[in-house]
């Protein structure tokens, strides 16, 4: 059967299957994962690719982590003349398919009983700790990818479903918290096994002939309707520029800058004209700002499609090599994969509003108000690295009001609940509440940002902020105001000091540390407000 036959019943079928693999593989990974970031936050991502290395399925997870993901797969298949049933391979490098060093990705392939090719299992889940100059791996002051921590070139970590004991030692060699590296990763392998397991079996059920007919349908439904989708948008060329507030080692603004280009059924977008690479972390591998592009075209103009490598093929994405949407090595680049990326949608969404002013909402916070810290848990006399992101508020929309608190466009996870939080570490959180009228006024307003306050409970702890939005706001459309910007702070002995957007500082007991994330952008003029 030639895959332009099958039935539109038997394709809906399969590809829902497809992403029921995705999706179980994801809460494996999660059940079985050591660290608060993967079990309670879901930093973490699972998807499948078919025989011709095409992503088919994925979970509803984390944007910044499956729109790069292909060329994670890209990459270990590049490294390998092949790889056999059994075998795993491992990466982190940013300019070798990864997106910053604490993403650990695992591709593995997957066989028929008799050895033929199905397809490949892919997850992608944040390490707390991977060594670098400070702890959680995203120092503020990092000016080269070296003080980040391991970097990971495509390894096989599994050969014939036998570990390599040697590389485990050398990963596990270059963490402030091993044990629990280790169990985050093992959780990873075993997510991919269950997909090669599920895949296995639904060829069994299917026949291979009609799998690979069936993916193959799918990515191209997914691509046609695509298509459909942007022809109903207005040809042109739309352009939009906005900024980072810094890189956090002296360059400041940071300008990106898109033109996209509407013609047909295709869309380019050209970041010609953005920033040269900076010393700073905030430089975004390629990848990343691909899948940024890839979210705000999906969510314009194909939000219901499904996602996969079929619905990508109407996008060209232009950037320059040596710029910060494109950086070569050996740049740093941490910040790029969770600031940055938000910053490339804003200038994207603010460009598509132009074409479709009926779709695009103001800007959300545009920030992911990455905090860390790591030192010595007295309670347990253990090493402890913590990492999360805060939500904030997402910008208006017409006919509706931004929702308060939540994590927006490039980041997906949820927030570590209190209990889980003070039991993990030697921390207690103060105060957890929204930033009352932070959202930008309007007619439909902004949601509200985050208020937090965290009180170390050691000595000796290491803390990162890695933030935006602290000094340009996130900005309103069609007369709606800006958002109210973030603020950092330490309090000290009672003494409140503002803390820079990017900084990596010592903190003692007793000393409590405030994030003020951004509201999100305003929509329409503020009389006749509604709501």
């Amino acid at each position: 059967m030639d895959h332009a036959d099958i039935d539109p019943v038997t394709l809906e079928v399969v590809r829902n299957a497809l992403v029921g693999i995705a999706e179980e593989a994801g809460a494996a990974l999660r059940r079985t994962a050591y660290s608060p970031n993967i079990k309670e936050r879901i930093d973490c991502s699972t998807a499948l690719f078919d025989a011709q290395a095409r992503m088919v399925a994925q979970a509803e997870h984390i944007p910044v982590h499956l729109g790069s993901m292909p060329a994670s797969v890209d990459a270990a298949l590049a490294a390998f003349d092949e790889l056999g049933p059994g075998d795993q391979v491992l990466l982190s490098d940013p300019f070798q398919g990864g997106n910053h060093l604490p993403d650990w990705t695992i591709v593995c392939p997957v066989h028929t009983d008799d050895g033929r090719l199905l397809g490949y299992a892919a997850n992608r889940a944040h390490h707390s700790d991977v060594g670098g100059s400070a702890p959680g791996s995203m120092p503020a002051s990092a000016t080269d990818i070296f003080a980040e921590g391991l970097r990971i070139p495509p390894v096989r970590l599994h050969r014939a479903g036998v570990e390599d004991e040697d590389l485990v030692a050398i990963l596990l060699a270059n963490t402030r918290t091993p044990r629990e590296r280790l169990g985050d990763l093992r959780a990873q392998l075993g997510a991919n096994a269950l997909t090669v397991r599920r895949l296995g079996e639904l060829a069994d059920d299917l026949g291979l002939g009609l799998l690979a007919d069936a993916m193959a349908a799918t990515l191209d439904h997914a691509e046609r309707a695509t298509r459909a989708a942007i022809a109903e948008l207005p040809d042109g060329t739309y352009r939009f520029a906005d900024q980072l507030d810094d890189d956090g080692a002296g360059t400041a603004p940071i300008p990106i800058e898109v033109e996209v280009t509407i013609d047909g059924d295709g869309v380019t977008c050209d970041f010609t004209g953005s920033s040269p690479q900076v010393t700073g972390p905030v430089n975004a591998p390629r990848a990343v700002t691909v899948s940024a592009a890839v979210y705000a075209l999906r969510a314009v103009a194909a939000p219901e499609v499904p996602a996969n490598h079929g619905s990508n093929r109407p996008l060209t994405v232009v950037t320059e090599p040596g710029s910060v949407v494109d950086p070569l090595p050996p740049a740093a680049v941490a910040a790029g994969n969770v600031e940055t990326s938000q910053r490339v949608v804003d200038v994207l969404l603010g460009a598509l509003a132009q074409a479709a002013p009926d779709r695009v909402p103001a800007a959300s916070q545009g920030t992911m108000n990455n905090t860390l810290l790591g030192g010595t848990d007295p309670r347990f006399d253990t090493r402890f690295s913590y990492y999360e992101t805060l939500g904030g508020g997402q910008g208006a929309g017409p006919a509706r009001h931004g929702s308060s608190g939540i994590h927006t466009h490039m980041t997906n996870t949820r927030n570590t609940p209190v209990e889980a939080f003070e039991l993990a570490y030697p921390v207690r959180v103060v105060e957890y509440q929204l930033r009352s009228d932070s959202g930008g006024r309007g007619r439909w307003h902004g949601g509200d940002g985050l208020r937090r306050v965290l009180e170390i409970e050691a000595d000796d702890v290491v803390a990162s902020l890695i933030t935006e939005r602290r000094v340009s706001a996130p900005w309103g459309l069609d007369g709606g105001g800006d958002g109210g910007r973030g603020r950092n702070l330490l309090v000290r002995d009672g003494v409140e000091e503002e803390l820079p957007a990017k900084v990596t500082v010592p903190l003692r007991r007793g000393d409590r540390l405030v994030v003020e994330t951004p509201g999100g952008g305003g929509f329409g003029a503020p009389e006749g407000r509604e709501g």
